[in-house]
């Protein structure tokens, strides 16, 4: 079956590398806007079931005209995220069934027109939405009541090569949306009652905590995004007292980057300085960028971690899921780009092989086998563990 892949970045190019190996994908269309940079990269890779074409999506019909020429059986969009609306409704146009890795947003306004034409819309289907959410489902579903649910996310560099600067932090996806995440608005359940922690106040010590990750030491653990969601994402009762979505980072981030956007690094408003405007924020991201980039013998790792906790036949129970990869030096893959590519390409297969056969828009919390996907992960070197605790002082 053939498949068209919307960008070749570096989650792109994790993708590209784990549909080559799938038996059910006999072709695999690749495109993107430099056209003899992904020539260059298909041919040292030696892919053979990969042709490049040429794709700049924001000119008007260029997304149209392309799904109709290669006509796919299934497109994945690796495009930044305003992408994912325009390229699931050209991929619904032509029939073909639809993944990627952004949240849904739009998206699920398709649902309907989805169903009524039996195409299948999978948005979300990456590391951080994707994993976590299918590791969520997993732990709240060892639970007859849930009280509650912490999920933990983060990309580092393995602890041997994060001393060499003083942030302890290298880049393995864009900055500019790393700095952004840093600006955004955290939401919490905190003892029953909803918490909104505003943007450049998540680093502060009350709203973090620490967390012990075997391997990697004390981490800490800061708000990230909104948490009050995963009580409609998992059906949750009014039993829940806690809800917390974390990123974590090697001890004193919190601190320095609290300090920085309390004197304003991370404002987007552009400063006239000596004839030129820059924003505090382009400036950090064009000055530590190459700064803070990995050698090639050097590895980042993912953790995902998803707490749950509760009763089950009236007993207290803690359930515990995490996921730990390294970069795979061999083929230069960063774990970022393994998690993200690989999911949303195991997606994709398990689309094309029948496994996944729904129609509309479907979440990875309901939709798609956790432990199927959970196994492939595995296969793929990763490292997936639970555990489980009961004991009355939980």
């Amino acid at each position: 079956m053939k498949v068209l892949v919307l960008g070749l970045g570096l989650q792109g190019k994790a993708v590209v590398h784990d549909l080559e190996q799938a038996d059910v994908v006999t072709e695999i269309v690749v495109a993107d806007l430099d056209l003899q940079e992904m020539q260059k990269f298909l041919e040292r890779k030696g892919y053979r079931k990969c042709r490049a074409v040429g794709l700049d999506a924001a000119r008007d019909g260029a997304l149209q005209e392309l799904i109709a020429s290669a006509a796919p059986r299934l497109v994945i969009s690796m495009l930044p995220a305003e992408f994912n609306y325009p390229v699931a409704r050209e991929a619904l146009g032509a029939g073909c069934s639809f993944v990627s890795t952004s949240y849904a947003g739009r998206v699920a306004e398709l649902d309907t027109e989805a169903r009524a034409n039996s195409v299948t819309i999978l948005p979300e289907m990456g590391m951080d939405p994707g994993v976590d959410l299918i590791m969520g489902r997993l732990a709240v579903n060892e639970l007859d009541v849930v009280h509650g649910l912490y999920s933990y996310g983060s990309g580092l560099p393995e602890p041997d090569c994060a001393a060499d600067n003083p942030l302890h932090y290298k880049i393995t996806w864009t900055f500019e949306g790393v700095l952004i995440a840093y600006q955004r608005p955290a939401r919490i359940l905190k003892d029953g009652q909803e918490v909104t922690v505003d943007g450049g106040e998540i680093f502060k010590e009350e709203h973090g905590h620490t967390v012990e990750i075997p391997g990697f030491g004390p981490l800490e653990a800061y708000p990230n995004g909104n948490a009050i969601d995963y009580i409609r994402l998992f059906d949750l009762g009014s039993e829940v007292r806690d809800m917390g979505r974390f990123a974590l980072r090697y001890p004193g981030h919190c601190r320095f980057w609290s300090a920085m956007a309390g004197l304003g690094f991370l404002d987007d408003k552009p400063l006239a300085i000596d004839g030129a405007s820059i924003s505090p924020r382009k400036f950090l991201i064009r000055h530590l960028t190459p700064r803070l980039q990995f050698a090639a013998d050097e590895r980042d790792a993912i953790i995902l971690r998803v707490v749950a906790w509760g009763l089950k036949e009236g007993r207290k129970r803690r359930v515990t899921y995490q996921l730990i990869d390294y970069r795979d030096l061999d083929t230069g893959l960063f774990a970022m780009n393994r998690t993200v590519g690989y999911t949303a390409s195991i997606a994709a297969q398990m689309i094309l092989n029948g496994q996944i056969t729904a129609p509309g828009v479907l979440s990875p919390t309901r939709d798609v086998p956790p432990m199927d996907l959970m196994r492939e992960l595995k296969a793929r070197g990763m490292k997936f563990e639970r555990r489980l605790e009961e004991n009355e002082d939980l």
